[in-house]
C-alpha cells in the first residue's frame, strides 16, 4: 500500500517537471516571432481494485463475494504536448519585406533538401541572387525572385505581388499562397518557427489570403508570440505547488511506513 503510495507520487513530481519544463519553454520564447505556446496534456494511469475489508477476503468463499472493492489508481503519466495556435498580436515593422497573417494559414517554404515545411514568421529577406527567403535561407514558396532593377514592392492583403521597377514602370510577380490545416495542431514543430505536416495535421489545403477561411496577409507587419506572461506564471506557480503537494506525499508516507514498523517492534 505504501509503495503504491511512493509511487503514484513519484509520477506527480516527474508530471509536473514535465508541465515545468514546458511552461519555461513558453517563456523564453515570450518574444520569438509568432511562436506558439505549448500546454502539456497528462492522463491517468492503471487502476487496481482493491477489497476494502481484508479481514474478510482471508475468509472463505462465501466471504468473498460479498466483500466490496474500491479502485485506487497509479498516478499520472504525460501524454503530449499541445501547440495553441491562438492568433498573436500583430506589430508594425514598417519593412516590405515583413509579412504578417491575420487569422489561420501558413507560409510555405522550401528546405534546401527540397521538402516543404510551414511558418508563420513572416520576417523575409533577399538574398544575393533576388530570392525572397526566411532568415535561414530557406525560399518562400511559390518562389519570389526579384530583378536587379526593382525598387519596390507591394504585397496586398490576398497576396498579390505588385513590383516596381527604376523606370516606374508596375508589374504583377505572383502571389503568396497560403497554406492552412485540418489539424494545425498536429504539427510537429522543428524549431526555428518551422512545422512540418504529420498524419494527425491532415495534407495541405491551398488558399489565398482573405478568402475561404484563410487569413489576410499584412505587409509591413509582423505577428508577435501568443505567449501571455501572466497566464504562464500562474500556470508555473499551480505547478510548482502541485510538486511541493506530491513531495509532501512521499514524506507523509515515509512516516506512516516508520510508524508501521515501531509497532511490529
Amino acid at each position: 500500500m505504501s509503495t503504491r503510495a511512493l509511487r503514484t507520487a513519484a509520477s506527480g513530481m516527474l508530471a509536473q517537471q514535465y508541465n515545468i519544463e514546458v511552461i519555461s519553454n513558453n517563456i523564453a520564447n515570450m518574444n520569438t516571432t509568432a511562436f506558439k505556446r505549448n500546454k502539456a496534456e497528462f492522463s491517468d494511469l492503471m487502476y487496481q481494485e482493491v477489497p476494502t475489508n481484508s479481514i474478510a477476503s482471508s475468509g472463505g468463499t462465501n466471504s468473498q463475494s460479498n466483500e466490496s472493492k474500491i479502485q485506487i489508481g497509479n498516478g499520472v503519466q504525460p501524454v503530449s504536448t499541445q501547440k495553441i495556435f491562438k492568433q498573436g498580436d500583430i506589430q508594425p515593422t514598417y519593412n516590405q519585406f515583413d509579412l504578417a497573417i491575420n487569422g489561420e494559414g501558413f507560409f510555405q517554404v522550401k528546405k534546401a533538401d527540397g521538402s516543404f515545411v510551414y511558418t508563420r514568421d513572416g520576417s523575409f529577406k533577399v538574398n544575393a541572387d533576388g530570392q525572397v527567403v526566411t532568415s535561414l535561407g530557406y525560399s518562400l514558396d511559390p518562389e519570389i525572385q526579384l530583378n536587379e532593377d526593382t525598387i519596390g514592392i507591394n504585397i496586398t492583403r490576398d497576396g498579390r505581388i505588385d513590383v516596381t521597377a527604376s523606370d516606374g514602370q508596375t508589374e504583377t510577380l505572383g502571389e503568396v499562397q497560403l497554406i492552412r490545416f485540418m489539424n494545425p495542431g498536429g504539427l510537429k514543430a522543428l524549431g526555428d518557427n518551422l512545422f512540418a505536416e504529420t498524419d494527425a495535421s491532415g495534407v495541405p489545403i491551398f488558399g489565398t489570403g482573405g478568402q475561404n477561411g484563410f487569413g489576410e496577409v499584412h505587409q509591413g507587419f509582423l505577428e508577435s508570440s501568443n505567449v501571455d506572461i501572466v497566464e504562464e506564471m500562474i500556470s508555473m506557480i499551480s505547478a510548482q505547488r502541485a510538486y511541493e503537494l506530491n513531495s509532501k506525499t512521499v514524506k507523509t508516507v515515509e512516516e506512516m511506513m516508520t510508524m508501521a514498523n515501531n509497532i511490529k517492534r
